[in-house]
Formats: C-alpha cells, structure tokens, sequence
C-alpha cells in the first residue's frame, strides 16, 4: 500500500498560483538590482560530487547532505550551498578571466534539516558573488546592494546587522581547548544559548578570554558596542579588527535611509568560511534573516585559485511570505474569453492567436454555452467575451 504518493517530503511544498506569481515577481525585482550593477548570470547543476563540499574544511556536516550515486557508484549530493559551486566555476572555467567577476544566481539549495525545526528542506535564492577584490570599495558594493534589495519589498520596515568573523575566531584560538568544543562555543553563542555557553566555558578554566567568549552574544546594538569590546579583551589583532568595523559601520550607516543598523559580534555563522565582514538583512514579518553573506577570501583557494570574494543570498521564499501577507497584487489579468459556437472551433483559436498578437491577453472557452462562459468569466473577474459564430466567421 502506497504512504507517501499524496503528500510532498518534510521541509518541502508545493506552490500554487498566486505563491508563483508573487515570488517571481520578487526575482524579477532582485535581478533588476544585480543587472544595474553590472552582474552576470550563471548557474550550477542541482547535483555536485560530494568532495566539492568536502575540502580541506567541512562547511556542511555529512548528516545535513542529501545524498544520491550516480551510476559508476560516486557520491553525490543535492546542492546544499549556491557560493561553494560558484568557487568551483571560478577557479575552473572562468579562471583565465579579467577580474573583478560580478556574477549572480537564482537557484535553490537543498539542506536535511532536522525534524521539528520548521526549516525548508528546499530553499529557493537568488544572490550575487563579488570576486577578485579584497577592497573596502568591494564590501561597500555589495553591503549597498543588500540595502536596496531589502529597501525594495512590501514589509513595512528593514533592518541589516553587520559583524566580523574574525573577532570570534580570534578569541577561541586563544583557548587550550579541543576543536570540537571550539564548534560546541561556536554553536551556543550563535544561539545565543548563555547556560550552556557558560557550563563549557567554565569547564575550559575563568580568565580574560572565558570571559570575554561569555559576553560575546550580548555585544549588538549600536555604536556603544566597539566601546563595551574594547574593556573586555584587548590587544593588536583585536584592536585592528573593531577599527576597521568600526570604520565600515559609520559608513554604512550613511547608506541606511530608513533602515535599522546594528553591529553584532556575536554573528558566528555557522558556515565558517567567512573570513571577514558578514552581513544579515532581516524585514519586518519574518521571524529569521532572509539575506545573509559576507568576505570569503580563502574558499575559491580551496579549488586551487587563491582570488578574495565576497557576496549574499538572499531568501526567495521568505521574501514572497512577506510579500503574500502585504497584498501582492495577484490579479489573473485575463483580457477576454473567446467562445466559439459549435463547428466554428477553428476560427475561434485563430480568433485568439490574432488577439494575442495585439499583445491582449485571452483565452478560448472550453465551454458548450455561453450561458456557462458567462458564468466562469464572472467568477474570475474577466469583462469581455467575444463569440465566434456564424456571422463572426464570414
């Protein structure tokens, strides 16, 4: 007996509709903004080889993979990430190319989430990859166009938050600790989950850098943070760091608008292949991030071209939930319905094709009455009907 053919797998849906209409009008809007700014598309297969995931440093853990062969026996998997594959094609077939590549995506990435985390498995992005700087210019370019993705939706408000992944890592190096509880402190101060950060921290021993991992996720907010920084743990690589962030969040700050900026410390993705300023857009009505980037200037090494990028995604599917709950216009647009009388269905579908070529919108009954065409252009909001009889035809 059949347990799974009427239903779609966890973290999965179908989208109907108004859902697709709404959400490829906000990818229509998206790219709108990347092709002003120069950006070129390219796409990647949904399937890759497992050991383009797997280099030197495990981006995504084996229990997060959806996994497949192919026919020769070779691991593969469903596309958990859009930035690794694009790593891949820069340092492969667009290696010999000038630099900078400006270069966007839209397509999905495929994650096995746990149960009951109310996560898609399938995710729908659309973003953009900055390769071949290590600038400040860079990171302005692309933290700017961040802005005006999240300034250009439906929700009534935006906020970005902006952080440094090397101040963290710079802080758990210092430990005597294994790397394993280094990912344990990673995990519980991106979740800001204080009584377990504390229990493993007081495990490791009480001193300058326990104490300063402890208040790590309480350091967001506004300019007050380089401050509150700066008396918890001092000296010149960390100094250096918070200047520079410092620096970058005056600004952008100025690009702001109506925006909200904070400056957040504790933003310790758990995709560790930033390597310097990340970034997180949030709109109002979502309860997560729906953008999310930064600086990766060592993965593209991974695949044997050392080139700095640096770039975001942006959440399809999360922008069209917002989106849908402001009342997207959804309207079918439909300009007339042609029914033609029986024995005169040929020069109905003629009569169509010559309206469409005006560039209307129209579709032919299916019906064997007017009387029922009437009814059916009714329901769906569609004023004219043009009948295709005798007298039509001559």
């Amino acid at each position: 007996m059949k347990k799974y053919d009427l239903i779609t797998p966890e973290g999965t849906k179908d989208l109907l509709f108004d859902e697709c209409i709404i959400r490829q009008a906000a990818e229509e809007k998206i790219h709108r903004i990347f092709k002003s700014r120069g950006y070129s598309e390219l796409l990647t297969p949904d399937i890759e080889f497992y050991d383009v995931f797997n280099h030197r440093s495990e981006y995504f853990p084996q229990e997060r993979l959806l996994k497949l062969t192919d026919n020769k026996g070779r691991l593969l998997v469903l596309r958990p990430d859009n930035t690794i594959p694009i790593a891949r094609i820069v340092a492969t077939r667009l290696k010999d190319s000038r630099l900078p590549l400006r270069l966007y995506y839209n397509q999905s990435v495929f994650n096995n989430e746990p149960s009951l985390k109310g996560r898609s498995t399938q995710t729908l992005q659309t973003g953009i990859e900055l390769i071949g700087s290590s600038s400040k210019m860079a990171e302005l370019e692309v933290i700017s166009a961040a802005i005006e993705v999240l300034r250009t939706n439906m929700a009534d408000s935006f906020s970005l938050e902006i952080g440094d992944s090397r101040f963290f890592k710079e802080l758990v190096n210092k430990l005597d600790t294994s790397d394993d509880n280094k990912e344990l402190i990673r995990e519980y101060i991106e979740a800001k989950n204080y009584p377990a950060l504390n229990d493993i921290l007081d495990t490791i021993g009480k001193n300058e850098v326990t104490h300063a991992l402890k208040r790590l996720p309480r350091l967001f907010g506004g300019e007050e943070v380089f401050e509150k920084a700066s008396r918890l743990f001092s000296d010149s690589s960390l100094d250096s760091i918070l200047a520079e962030l410092k620096e970058l969040y005056n600004q952008v700050s100025q690009l702001m608008g109506e925006g909200a900026l904070t400056v957040d410390l504790g933003m310790v993705n758990r995709t560790d292949y930033y390597t310097g300023v990340i970034i997180k857009g949030y709109l109002e009505g979502y309860g997560s991030e729906v953008l999310s980037g930064g600086r990766y200037d060592k993965l593209i090494n991974d695949f044997g071209y050392d080139v700095p990028a640096i770039g975001f995604a942006v959440n399809v599917d999360a922008v069209t939930k917002i989106e849908m709950k402001h009342g997207a216009g959804t309207e079918r647009n439909v300009d007339a319905v042609v029914f033609a009388e029986k024995g005169f269905e040929m020069q109905g579908i003629k009569k169509a094709e010559e309206l469409r070529k005006n560039g209307q919108t129209v579709e032919t009954s299916l019906f064997d009455t007017i009387e029922e065409t009437r009814e059916y252009c009714h329901e769906n909001g569609i004023s004219k009907i043009i009948t295709v009889d005798e007298k039509e035809a001559e």
